[in-house]
Parts: structure tokens; C-alpha cells; sequence
């Protein structure tokens, strides 16, 4: 069977679905196929956390632009939708018991408010304090951008009583929160399809090579093997973008990693169900009983579960008002891993993250005794070294990719489809474009650069 397309996108997700909606919506191209042998947003991008922020570090502003655009497009669509997205702006907390880490809070949250997040207001205790304007559970319209840095415990008790009390300094990013990424993908599948984009359940085994250039793509479906004659051929190949990219000769500086999440059922309300996203910036050591330790320490096996644990355990309400799940997340461990599926088991995440979690929220220690109902599942977080996204060309005419999105596919969908379509057009690119090149790592004061990079914004 010989078939035919002007552009090829190789995968479903929302970067691919993201790709396919502004090539075909917003620049017309009537001749798109979207290629995944899964149901669209069926791998990874349905196990996201479903949140976004333009709190982002580095040593510029490109991911700051980035992301204040993929919000601004996700407002608008927002509204476009009718609210179909649920958008809100509760915003991200990122909070710490340790005295020695507030200048380190303090440099990053100005260096934030320079690279364009927003205003930083200080609350010290004073008198001369700019006002709190705390967040709201549901909507975006009229909340404040910027951030809100607490320097004074008794004002991080005061607004947020469930937290550890002897936090020290909280900031409250405020243009972040979350949103249905599900609704996010398929309001912009469904207008791509009626803009002509179609949809082959399929897996790319080939991609054809000419003289340098794409000429097509092989593709087993049910049905048997077609080969698809095309010119432009994009990546967005999710966990298995390396893969995809050596069909064409192409190795990409990329790996994965496995973040698991777990939905708790939380039905004695620990925490309020109009809480914002919250993050422990601190590592520890989990907490256990004396006899416990005593215990761990006896076998090899367990033995590990004393040791210091990184810091970056977080949460976030699920559900409305009624509902009482809970989601809680931490990347404990990172060892970059090949991605396989169904994700493996790991049965001791469920008591570590919510161990850990009671750090954060001690009131979550009452179901240590008795685990309550939950749900662990998770994805592979894809990504560059320092957690920035390839979106552009392919040393290979005709090529593209929008890929190594980390974690952060569902919050920077917009802008990256915007980004990669204005790519594949030819059309006038924003400032950001060049940091999220392929053709970055050839350059030597980039890799200078990556020696000495510092934090990357990886939750």
C-alpha cells in the first residue's frame, strides 16, 4: 500500500497532538498524519501531574520566555474552550526547614523576578510588608504573577498551618499551578482533525533517507506495512525519541528516567483541598521509630532506607472540593534507566514518599500505621543534561524534533508546538528558539556552559 502525506509527526502525546494542531490550525497545512501505535496521549502524558510554572532556573531566560508563553496560550485556550481545561493559578510552594538554604531561596527568587517570572514581594514581619493575596482554589482571571518570598515562620504557620512548623522561609511562585492535560490534548486533536490532520494507529519501524534527505516513513500497522511517502518527518517520539532518531542515523544527547506518583486517598483532610503545589526543598532521612531503625539496619536490604534522601517531595490536591485525593510525588532516585513497558513495580515506594511526605505535612504520619487506599503509576522523563527540551531541525533535510520534555511535556505543549511549526514553515522565530537546538551542543561555549550549569528546575 503506497499512501502519502506532507508532514509525519511520529507520535501521539501532547507534543506530537501539540505539533499537529498548530502546523495544521493556526498555519494551515491541510495534509498532516499523526502516527502511534497507542491511543493518543495513552503513554506518558496521561501520567503527568498535570501541572505548570514559569519558575525556572538557569543561566538565562529562555525556559522564563518559554514558559510564559505556553502559559499565555494556555489561557487562551482556556477561555476559548469555555473553561474546558480547568486551569488554575494556585501556584507552587517551595518551602524550607533549613536556615542555611534561605540565601540560596532569596538569589534564586530574584533571579527569577530579573529573567521575567514576575514581581518578588517580600514578607518579612514588617509592618511595611506588600500585601499576600492568597490563591484561589479554581480559575486564573485577575490572580498575581511573580512570587511571594516568607521570610518570617509565623506568617508560613499562619497561612499555611498544615505545613512542617518549623519551615523557615517559603516562596509562593504564583503564575503556576495545574489542569486537565487529558482536556488540554484532546480539544487540540479534535480541532487539528477538523482542520484535516488524521490519525494512523501504527508503529514506525523506518524511516526512509535520501541524498541526506527524507523521502519516507515505513509504518506496520494492523493491516500489514505501508510505506509513507513524505518530506518532513517529526519526532515527538516521547521515551522513545532516541530510538526514532537512529532510524536516521541521528544520536541524540538524551536519557530517561523513571518518576512514579501516588494518588492517596486523604479522607480525613489533611490537607486542605485548596492547597497550591508544595515542595520540600530539603533532603532527609526518613523518619522512623528507634526499634525500626534498629530493624532496617540488620539487613542489606533494607539497610538503604536509612540513608539521606534528596530533597524535592511534593504534592498537590486531585479533585475538586468534594474529592479527597491527594497526589504525591518524589524523585528519590534518578539512575537513568532504558525505557520498558508496563513500568516496573517498586514496592517500597508507597511508604518512602509517604514517609517523606510527613516531613513536609506532619498530619500525614496518622496513616503511616495503616496505608490508606492508593495508586502508584508513573512515566519516563526523557531529557537533556540540563533539562532543557530539543525543539527544531535534524542534521537530516526534512527532519525535526520536539522532544525531551522531561516531565514538563503537559506546561510547555503550547509553546513548543508553536515553536516547531514556526521551524517547520519557515517562519520568523521567537528570541528562545536557539537554546533548545540540537546544534546547541556543538558549540564549545555551550559546552563550556554545561560544566558548570547548576540547578536545572527537575521536580
Amino acid at each position: 500500500m503506497g499512501v502519502s502525506a506532507e508532514i509525519v509527526i511520529c507520535g501521539a502525546g501532547i507534543a506530537g497532538i501539540a505539533a499537529a494542531y498548530h502546523l495544521a490550525v493556526k498555519h494551515g497545512v491541510r495534509d498532516v498524519m499523526l502516527i502511534d501505535e497507542r491511543a493518543p496521549m495513552s503513554l506518558t502524558s496521561d501520567k503527568s501531574t498535570e501541572a505548570y510554572r514559569n519558575w525556572w532556573p538557569g543561566p538565562d531566560d529562555a525556559m522564563v520566555r518559554f514558559m510564559n508563553r505556553s502559559i499565555d496560550l494556555l489561557e487562551q485556550l482556556d477561555v476559548e474552550s469555555n473553561h474546558r481545561l480547568r486551569l488554575n493559578r494556585r501556584g507552587y510552594l517551595y518551602v524550607t526547614g533549613d536556615s542555611a538554604y534561605v540565601p540560596t531561596l532569596v538569589e534564586t527568587a530574584k533571579r527569577a523576578a530579573q529573567m521575567g517570572a514576575g514581581a518578588l514581594r517580600i514578607h518579612a514581619g514588617s509592618v511595611h510588608d506588600p500585601e499576600y493575596i492568597p490563591s484561589v482554589a479554581e480559575g486564573w482571571e485577575g490572580q498575581p504573577d511573580g512570587a511571594d518570598l516568607f521570610l518570617d515562620p509565623a506568617l508560613i504557620r499562619r497561612h499555611f498551618p498544615y505545613l512542617n512548623p518549623d519551615s523557615v522561609a517559603a516562596l509562593h511562585a504564583r503564575r503556576c499551578g495545574w489542569f486537565s492535560g487529558q482536556q488540554l490534548g484532546m480539544w487540540m486533536l479534535e480541532q487539528a482533525k477538523a482542520h484535516g490532520v488524521r490519525f494512523l494507529s501504527g508503529r514506525v519501524e523506518a524511516v526512509e533517507v535520501i541524498g541526506g534527505r527524507v523521502q519516507g516513513v515505513k509504518v506496520a500497522t494492523g493491516g500489514g506495512t505501508c510505506l509513507l511517502a513524505t518530506p518532513t518527518f517529526i519526532n515527538a517520539a516521547g521515551p522513545f525519541v532516541r530510538q526514532v532518531a537512529r532510524m536516521m542515523d541521528v544520536e541524540l544527547p538524551v536519557f530517561s528516567e523513571l518518576h512514579r506518583k501516588m494518588a492517596l486517598e486523604d479522607r480525613l483532610g489533611v490537607i486542605p483541598r485548596d492547597a497550591p503545589l508544595v515542595i520540600w526543598e530539603d533532603a532527609q532521612q526518613l523518619p522512623w521509630t528507634a526499634e525500626e531503625r534498629a530493624a532496617l539496619a540488620e539487613s542489606e536490604e533494607t539497610r538503604h532506607l536509612l540513608e539521606r534522601f534528596p530533597g524535592g517531595a511534593h504534592f498537590r490536591p486531585e479533585g475538586g472540593v468534594d474529592a479527597q485525593t491527594v497526589l504525591l510525588l518524589w524523585a528519590y532516585h534518578l539512575t537513568p534507566v532504558e525505557p520498558r513497558l508496563p513500568i516496573p513495580a517498586d514496592p517500597e515506594f508507597p511508604e518512602i514518599v509517604l514517609r517523606g511526605m510527613t516531613t513536609l505535612v506532619p498530619g500525614l504520619a496518622v496513616y503511616l500505621g495503616r496505608l490508606p487506599k492508593s495508586y502508584v503509576d508513573g512515566g519516563y522523563y526523557t531529557k537533556t543534561q540540563e533539562n532543557r527540551p530539543l525543539i527544531g531541525p535534524l542534521p537530516v533535510a526534512g527532519a525535526y524534533i520536539f522532544a525531551a520534555l522531561s516531565g514538563y511535556g503537559l506546561m510547555a505543549a503550547c509553546a513548543g508546538g508553536e515553536l516547531l511549526a514556526a521551524h517547520v514553515m519557515g517562519t520568523q522565530l521567537p528570541a528562545y528558539a536557539p537554546a533548545f537546538l540540537l546544534s546547541r551542543y556543538a558549540d564549545p561555549a555551550y559546552q563550556r556552559l554545561l560544566a558548570e550549569w547548576g540547578a536545572t528546575g527537575q521536580l
